[in-house]
């Protein structure tokens, strides 16, 4: 599915998941199309001003190190890793919690 530039990845269970992972925006040179899909499923894709922006749940060192290899295999040229806050995470099935009052 594509909204303004964005393409989800990520395949839908309708289950809610208690996650552990790192919230992570990876950016690369170049728009990659949606054919790259397969190769980040899990990642919400986002193509700006000639780059791809990368950005979803990353489990463990050795997920983000998977990530970035196949970044490296496809020849990308990588551009930045972040991690965001814990409270920030993709896509429009993400919500933000409301404080107790």
């Amino acid at each position: 599915m594509e909204i303004g530039g964005k393409q989800a990845m990520s395949k839908s269970t309708g289950k809610q998941t208690m996650s552990k992972g790192t919230v992570y925006r990876i950016v690369v040179q170049s728009e990659l199309s949606s054919r790259y899909a397969v190769a980040f499923e899990g990642m919400e894709m986002e193509t700006n001003s000639g780059d791809t922006i990368l950005t979803g749940e990353v489990m463990d060192q050795p997920h983000l190190h998977g990530i970035l290899n196949r970044i490296n295999g496809l020849g990308l040229r990588l551009l930045s890793v972040q991690a965001l806050p814990g409270h920030v995470h993709p896509g429009p099935e993400s919500k933000q919690e409301e404080p107790d009052l």
